[in-house]
């Protein structure tokens, strides 16, 4: 008769109750069995809740520094040999020529704009801004024996002059460093001379 009224109890207490309580009842009901069988109803404790990670200032640092990295990312860095021997970027140093081939040819005219380079001669190795000059480095297959690369120079956006060692990559200017131009020695040293500078006033003489 109590085994029947325990289990009767039982349906209506899961009938009754929502959800979320179907698991206290269930453990109610085993303790009952447990009690008509003669079973210890001694349960193991509960495992201690678990608490939240401590908001220290560690904490927040570490979780902040991927998200600046993803917002910051490193500009690449530019390829050396663009500027001689320590590269227009500080690369390591050029030790031999790597031959250089391009189906982006043609001839860069005075007063082009940087877009209609890149048409010409795609995109540059590297690219140097300093002020309102624009300088744009072109690979040229003579790094290492000629000291640079094929140099693009524009002022205010507009191309005012241009070094070229590849047969590919003309110019109709007048360059700075055309490609027959052969230092000029100069046995007699600096011939620049600097005027003394000015002699002070003398100090007024103290009543």
């Amino acid at each position: 008769m109590r085994r029947s009224t325990l289990a009767i109890c039982a349906l209506l207490t899961v009938a009754t109750l929502g959800c979320d309580q179907v698991n206290a009842a269930k453990a109610k009901l085993k303790l009952a069995w447990d009690k008509v069988r003669g079973r210890p109803t001694t349960q193991a404790p509960p495992p201690p809740p678990v608490r939240p990670a401590t908001d220290t200032a560690a904490a927040r640092i570490a979780a902040q520094q991927p998200q600046a990295g993803a917002r910051h990312p490193r500009a690449p860095a530019a390829p050396g040999g663009a500027g001689g021997a320590g590269g227009a970027g500080g690369g390591q140093p050029l030790t031999r020529d790597v031959p250089y081939h391009s189906e982006d040819t043609g001839t860069v005219n005075p007063g082009m704009s940087e877009r209609e380079v890149y048409e010409l001669w795609g995109a540059p190795a590297a690219v140097r801004r300093v002020g309102q000059y624009t300088y744009l480095f072109f690979q040229n297959g003579c790094e290492y024996t000629c000291g640079t690369m094929d140099v693009v120079t524009l002022k205010t956006g507009r191309v005012t002059d241009a070094i070229v060692r590849w047969d590919g990559h003309r110019y109709s200017g007048e360059s700075s460093s055309p490609p027959g131009r052969v230092p000029v020695a100069n046995p007699g040293g600096d011939t620049l001379h600097m005027p003394p500078p000015p002699t002070p006033p003398p100090a007024p003489a103290s009543p």
